[in-house]
């Protein structure tokens, strides 16, 4: 990809976990993984793995890293929060939305008020410091309507949309508007944490484990990236890039921000997610609501595979690993042997695919395993998440696939678990594992039966079909 030049000063970092080969003569990681070849003189102008535009080959050369993924941006300081216009898209929700209004103070606010039972009025903002203009639809059209009429509404370059049961901690927006000094840049979102630390185990599991809380990691917003989408909760926006795709779609009731994001990925644009920031949200933790809200996300796959043909696959996986994990599934010495026998042709695979660059056996070795490791925990996940209906009925017709099940759950709620943990503040009780593994399955029940509804709802199977690569 190419895009507008970078300007001079500002700065990419490499990604400590990208895997530097032949002394610096390839990277091989990113989201996804790829192997990226670096001219002799590429090599020479990354310091420690930092690199600083100052003129137009170096700003090319960033660029590059940036969009193959292996590097992150370090950008100058970005527009004036006198640039930004909040968009607050409410309905019957008054005291979440005083509340994040109060956390305001010097902005311009736009308040959509979504057919709430009693109207959202000016004079209620009184004394906030805020510039608050409030914008009626007399019944609902939703959320994505909302943010439209939202956006209508400003004339500002960047637009800040926050639902009103969020509220953003101190430096979210300077943290944000930095990225926007690359022109490529259409939108960023923060990390979204939890509002209120509370004793229920729903609330310590979500406060680790939010479908909203992408975690600690930067990472550019692509599809089958480790962040294919952002939550429209909190979000900023160039203006004219989001006029130039439509806007939200209004006809989607759920994954309209998936939707916007992946529209804006193909129309060229850059999309950032910047963990520095926080926003955040009051969580779903009641038991019932939470779970009905887990099959609410689910629901929207099913609309997205038809809009976005291929980029929600469950699965994307390489079908010589896929042969791997199957062999061993089968669990007989013959099995194993071949599992062993496909894995060293991946192997040799991966050797050719390198043979350009100086690499050692061992790093070929490290290669191959990190991506059988990463096989397992996605068949893994999968086999719980997206096709558990199918998996509880073969574990109940055959001993040897409820095994297969029953590895797969532990596997995947260790791993999460131990991942996840990571994600915590200091102050938050942590869940422990049985009880953890045990939320993760309903979450998991949760999202596969929205996910199965829709395909039923749309009859259309795409949201099931996995991507399997050669």
């Amino acid at each position: 990809m190419t895009g507008p030049r970078l300007p001079d000063g500002f700065a990419v970092q490499v990604d400590r976990r990208v895997r530097v080969l032949g002394e610096g003569a390839a990277l091989l990681g990113g989201s996804p993984t790829r192997l990226l070849r670096l001219a002799p003189a590429a090599q020479t102008m990354l310091n420690g793995g930092r690199l600083e535009v100052h003129d137009a080959v170096s700003a090319h050369l960033a660029r590059t890293l940036l969009d193959a993924t292996v590097a992150h941006p370090r950008p100058l300081s970005g527009p004036s929060h006198r640039d930004v216009t909040v968009v607050i898209p409410v309905r019957d929700n008054p005291s979440g939305l005083i509340r994040l209004v109060s956390a305001l103070r010097g902005l311009r606010v736009v308040v959509v008020d979504d057919g709430s039972v009693t109207p959202v009025a000016e004079a209620d903002f009184a004394g906030m410091h805020c510039d608050v203009r409030v914008v009626r639809h007399p019944r609902s059209k939703g959320p994505a309507a909302a943010r439209n009429t939202g956006l209508a509404a400003c004339g500002t370059d960047f637009v800040a949309f926050l639902d009103s049961d969020v509220v953003p901690r101190r430096g979210w927006l300077e943290a944000l508007l930095g990225h926007f000094c690359d022109p490529a840049v259409a939108l960023v979102a923060p990390r979204i944490v939890a509002l209120h630390p509370s004793e229920s185990v729903v609330a310590r599991y979500e406060a680790v484990r939010s479908s909203l809380d992408l975690g600690l990691r930067e990472a550019p917003v692509v599809p089958f990236g480790t962040v294919s989408y952002v939550p429209s909760a909190a979000i900023i926006c160039r203006r004219s890039a989001l006029l130039d795709v439509g806007g939200f779609d209004e006809s989607m009731n759920s994954g309209e921000d998936v939707d916007l994001c992946w529209r804006l990925n193909e129309a060229g644009a850059r999309l950032r997610y910047e963990p520095i920031a926080t926003v955040a949200h009051d969580h779903r933790t009641e038991l019932r609501k939470w779970f009905v809200r887990k099959s609410f996300y689910g629901g929207s796959a099913a609309p997205l595979a038809i809009r976005h043909p291929g980029k929600t696959a469950p699965l994307v996986i390489s079908g010589w690993t896929l042969v791997v994990w199957m062999l061993v599934a089968i669990g007989s010495g013959i099995g194993y042997l071949a599992s062993v026998a496909v894995a060293a042709i991946t192997g040799q695979r991966i050797a050719k695919s390198l043979s350009s660059v100086p690499t050692e056996p061992i790093e070929v070795a490290a290669v191959a395993a990190q991506g059988l490791w990463s096989a397992a925990l996605q068949l893994s996940s999968a086999i719980c998440r997206h096709y558990w209906p199918v998996a509880l009925v073969a574990a109940v017709l055959s001993r040897r696939c409820r095994r297969v099940v029953l590895v797969a759950a532990v596997l995947d709620g260790v791993f999460d678990w131990v991942t996840r943990n990571g994600n915590a503040d200091e102050d938050t009780k942590r869940v422990g594992l049985v009880t953890y593994i045990l939320l993760k399955r309903l979450d998991d029940i949760a999202y596969g039966l929205g996910l199965w509804s829709g395909v039923v709802r749309e009859r259309h199977a795409g949201a099931l079909k996995p991507q399997i690569r050669t």
